[in-house]
């Protein structure tokens, strides 16, 4: 490394600092901290394979030790508090630890124990980005996009359709460019807890590179909607199963700019949300089916990908897992493997759900649009929807006076 200023060695400029081990700040420092700390637990007994944050130990007596790593910061659970203390004096032995005790604020996220069960919010976070951009004192709002819709260059108003049509270079440049992005990267660490934003911070992160007045306004918009219940978190409870059920859903052809859809889907252990995801798809769909039958194939890979982890904890029922759809279309093209005139053209790896299906990996179930839980990932949806949606998943403000 160069000499640092203060340091340099008289008539010596020309020379570099030798370094004798990595520090923070090096490109190669996480990976060498990471296994560091990764050998440390595989010396204890611990193994990592689905996910590489994720460790775990397995006794032959049936207890479970689980240890989540962000970095340097560690989250430890287990059946069993002697194995939790065996682990923390393993990990002081190797490195300089302060124990905080039982979990209650992680990375941002608080966690509050009650009867009921385990509820996980982001509350002083919601307030802080409030107070950052000088919302706290604005008009709560019922939806996080306006009801309106976007025309090209022209506004008009519809109370009765609630989506928002946002599109690039639409309206004046910001004149600081860099504070919007920084909004929208906090807006999505938030949906960390507040699956109900995930909809429409997909929808301003997708211009960032170029950020205008009317983007800034929905991003406003969503402000005022995390203020009506800034402490609206999820519920973690046990109600007697360990189900794992899948909701995928798709909006076709939403996108005013380039007419390409929006993948969505929700992940449920007994009845608890774990997992969700709203993304707009790569390429343009010719149909709802094909939009619906796309959004089926991107939820699949997260049920493989869940299935291991939860297989290697020893969590949940993964046998049936069930995959549910509002379209009896993209349904019948995931069940039937024969020739289809209209569906020929979608990609190969679209038909990877085709193959979880007849394997009896997943199993697909049809459900009404009105009970269709992966709605609020795809499309702007009425503040009562909205609501609705949010009490089936569990996500619930317990700041709110009863």
């Amino acid at each position: 490394m160069d000499q640092p200023p203060g340091f340099i060695a008289s008539g010596e400029t020309h020379l570099v600092c030798r370094l004798r081990r990595s520090l923070y700040g090096l490109k190669q420092s996480p990976r060498a901290w990471f296994g560091r700390f990764s050998s440390t637990l595989i010396e204890f007994g611990m193994t990592r394979e689905a996910d590489h944050s994720v460790f775990f130990l397995h006794s032959s007596s049936g207890l479970c030790i689980y240890l989540v790593v962000y970095v340097d910061d560690i989250v430890i659970t287990d059946d069993d508090f002697d194995g939790i203390c065996r682990l923390k004096s393993h990990l002081q032995s190797q490195f300089q630890m302060k124990d905080l005790g039982p979990l209650r604020y992680f990375l941002g996220i608080e966690v509050a124990h009650s009867t009921s069960g385990l509820v996980i919010s982001q509350r002083k976070y919601s307030l802080d980005i409030l107070t950052e951009t000088g919302m706290v004192d604005y008009r709560p709002s019922d939806t996080p996009i306006y009801i309106k819709i976007y025309l090209g260059v022209k506004l008009y108003s519809n109370t009765m359709d609630p989506n928002i049509k946002l599109l690039p270079g639409q309206g004046e440049s910001l004149d600081d460019p860099e504070r919007y992005r920084g909004l929208v990267g906090r807006l999505n660490y938030l949906t960390v807890t507040r699956p109900d934003i995930a909809f429409p911070v997909s929808a301003v992160s997708q211009f960032i590179n170029d950020p205008r007045d009317s983007h800034w306004t929905a991003a406003m918009r969503i402000l005022r909607y995390i203020k009506k219940a800034p402490g609206r978190g999820l519920l973690y409870e046990d109600k007697g199963n360990s189900k794992i059920v899948y909701y995928s859903d798709a909006d076709w052809a939403r996108s005013p700019s380039d007419r390409r859809s929006t993948s969505g889907y929700c992940v449920l252990i007994g009845g608890s949300l774990i997992s969700w995801k709203s993304k707009k798809q790569t390429t343009v769909a010719r149909s709802t089916a094909e939009a619906e039958y796309r959004a089926m194939a991107a939820t699949a890979s997260e049920v493989t990908w869940l299935q291991q982890l939860l297989t290697q904890l020893q969590i949940g029922d993964t046998q049936g897992t069930k995959l549910i759809c509002d379209n009896e279309v993209a349904l019948h093209i995931a069940s039937n493997p024969v020739f289809h005139e209209r569906t020929k053209h979608i990609e190969i790896d679209c038909h990877f759900v085709r193959e979880k299906v007849l394997s009896g990996e997943i199993t697909t179930e049809f459900v009404h649009s009105s009970d269709q839980l992966a709605d609020v990932f795809t499309k702007s949806l009425k503040g009562p929807r909205v609501d609705y949606i949010c009490n089936k998943l569990g996500a619930y403000d317990i700041y709110a006076p009863t």
